[in-house]
């Protein structure tokens, strides 16, 4: 059963972050850390999906790692059940802002970060802004590279051709799944994760965020590189890219070289959404990481 609390954030935004599983006890042998330097019990972990992505997405990661941390996901500002005013800063200060917020409130740090997407850049932007509250990362399919204005433009005539409203949950499947014209071949994980951002409305399943708002974080960050603020990363940081994702093998390791405590892990069979693709692969990659931080 999901466990929510809420998060102040930037500028008074009502956040949401989940707990979806028991934190283990701590262990008085080992005075009650489990390797956090401060705060007692078990170490903290803050999972951040990506642009359009929610808290949810990230259930199966939280319960396996809450054998051993505590696994907190936060929806972001715009997302999931957070709150989602139109007159909020969707910029990359805000959501930085709020993630530092939720590790503060929560009394996580120093924790791991594992960020998909657009939360991985927030996750490496959060690491070289506060050290103090980042002892690990992980970067899920995010390019350190510009992506550019033919990107942003794709995306919004992207978000014009959803058939919404879906008559079912069923119809939103399949379109994300196979007959959406960014699907190279069927993924049926790839429709199961659209299905679960969708919301019931009189009229059919619509989107719980609002496409603009999507589109307005994103060209916060799309038309810049962000190579600077990963060389000051300080703590290890792994880097996971999917096989068929969107980060390639060569940026990829090229981001490992310029982090100062970069690693390198790919998941096969995996696209973008490489956590949910193929989570047992995922899990094979990024295990070992976790293993090594609390050994360090």
């Amino acid at each position: 059963m999901a466990r929510r609390i809420d998060v102040t954030g930037a500028g008074g935004v009502r956040l949401a972050a989940w707990e979806f599983g028991d934190p283990p006890k701590a262990d008085p042998a080992q005075g009650g850390a489990g390797g956090r330097e401060r705060g007692g019990g078990p170490p903290g972990v803050l999972l951040l999906h990506g642009l359009m992505g929610r808290a949810s997405h990230w259930a199966d990661t939280a319960r396996w790692l809450s054998g051993r941390h505590r696994a907190v996901a936060l929806d972001q500002r715009g997302h999931g059940r957070s709150e989602k005013p139109p007159e909020a800063a969707y910029t990359r200060d805000a959501y930085v802002e709020d993630a530092e917020a939720a590790l503060e409130q929560l009394g996580l740090a120093p924790a791991v970060v594992i960020g998909h997407a657009m939360g991985a850049l927030t996750g490496w932007q959060l690491a070289a802004k506060r050290p103090d509250l980042v002892r690990g990362l992980i970067i899920s399919d995010m390019r350190a590279s510009a992506l550019g204005a033919a990107s942003q433009r794709e995306w919004a005539e992207w978000f014009r051709a959803w058939p919404v409203p879906f008559a079912t949950l069923a119809d939103v499947r399949k379109w994300f799944g196979e007959d959406d014209p960014w699907v190279e071949r069927p993924n049926p994980a790839r429709g199961e994760f659209y299905a679960e951002v969708m919301a019931e409305s009189p009229d059919g399943w619509r989107p719980v965020f609002d496409p603009e708002q999507m589109l307005r974080s994103r060209e916060t960050w799309v038309y810049d590189a962000h190579w600077e603020e990963l060389a000051q990363v300080r703590c290890p940081t792994l880097v996971v890219r999917g096989l068929d994702g969107r980060l390639g093998r060569a940026e990829a390791q090229e981001m490992v070289r310029v982090l100062p405590r970069g690693q390198y892990a790919e998941v096969a069979d995996a696209g973008h959404l490489v956590h949910y693709d193929q989570p047992e692969g995922w899990r094979a990659a990024i295990e070992p990481f976790l293993d090594s931080l609390r050994d360090g």
